[in-house]
């Protein structure tokens, strides 16, 4: 008697790209929910902005590759490219950044390479670190946490740039806790001094350590789901601990301590969401903790002594450059195989 027999694999596979997607951006919610309380709606505004953006780019360079564009834009990766640079982008920055931001990443760090899983870069970071080194007045224009303008002054400052009742959009921005705690130490201010300020909040910098800690929540779900692997989170933050911590006890005036440095700026965010990226991260077992740890030293360096604030987007762009030489030394070795 002839069975009919099926070629492997046998068991039903439920996660693919889509899927992966949607599991990223439900794990992004908390974060984002803690920087909308905290910074307003710009934080809303700029995701749509970058989203629609990046999706619409997509499907115009799909069809003028003449490929099928549907299946590409259903797997979510376009939006999430969008969705992760809007969380990187101030909340008051014109509506022009996120726009510029988005087609950069999509159209040139994606697109140009083929699309998904060919991009050498991380899009969303690339087109964050083109908006900040080609626009760098419009990427400081941070309100004060927890001070945020209502809706309608927002979309004013947005679209047009003015803000009703009001000389400027100055009177509404700051500098982030970062990037002041960076400048302040540089002209000459101790720690003890900055930690009696509004800058520092409970671990962190002042409002960030909720953002942070939303991002964190987010990422563990991801781990728990098997969406990420641990290795490059924890050896990223790790890395940035560890060098945060001996040049803390070093000189502790100087220096500001590991807490600061996990629970400010895009550390979490960078750690779960953003280094984790399948495609330009590393791919062996070893070599990811290599990467991660070199993004975690590499921000650390950054944010210390680099122009600056917040090194996390460059560091994670320059481990994507050396991805491939780590995952060529640190290759498993073949069972069966000796070692020459």
């Amino acid at each position: 008697m002839e069975f009919r027999t099926w070629s492997s694999p046998h068991l039903p596979v439920s996660d693919n790209v889509s899927t992966m997607m949607r599991q990223v951006l439900l794990a992004l919610l908390p974060g984002a929910a803690c920087f909308f309380w905290l910074f307003g709606w710009g934080v809303i505004i700029n995701i749509l902005i970058a989203g629609i953006t990046a999706i619409v780019a997509e499907a115009a360079v799909l069809m003028l590759r003449k490929r099928q564009a549907g299946s590409t834009l259903l797997d979510g990766s376009a939006l999430v490219a969008g969705v992760l640079l809007a969380l990187a982008l101030p909340p008051l920055a014109p509506w022009w950044i996120p726009v510029i931001g988005s087609l950069f990443a999509v159209v040139i760090a994606k697109q140009l390479y083929g699309g998904l899983g060919y991009n050498p870069f991380n899009p969303a970071m690339a087109g964050y670190v083109v908006l900040l080194v080609s626009f760098p007045l419009e990427m400081t224009l941070w309100p004060a946490a927890g001070n945020h303008p209502d809706i309608t002054t927002t979309l004013s400052l947005i679209l047009t740039g003015d803000m009703p009742g009001a000389a400027s959009i100055d009177a509404m921005t700051m500098a982030t806790p970062m990037d002041a705690v960076r400048t302040q130490l540089g002209l000459g201010e101790t720690v003890t001094d900055l930690r009696e300020t509004a800058l520092f909040g409970w671990i962190g910098g002042a409002g960030w350590e909720w953002i942070n800690l939303g991002f964190l929540a987010g990422g563990l779900w991801l781990l728990k789901s098997r969406v990420i692997q641990w290795r490059i989170p924890a050896s990223m933050l790790g890395g940035l601990a560890l060098v945060a911590l001996a040049f803390h006890l070093y000189d502790p005036q100087t220096y500001a301590s590991p807490a600061f440095h996990l629970f400010s700026g895009a550390a979490m965010l960078g750690a779960f969401f953003i280094a984790t990226d399948p495609v330009s991260a590393c791919t062996t077992p070893r070599g990811r903790l290599w990467y991660g740890f070199g993004i975690g030293v590499l921000t650390w360096i950054i944010r210390t002594w680099g122009g600056y604030p917040d090194g996390v987007a460059f560091a994670v762009l320059l481990m994507n450059l050396a991805a491939p030489t780590i995952d060529y030394y640190t290759r498993p070795r073949v069972f069966g195989q000796q070692d020459r």
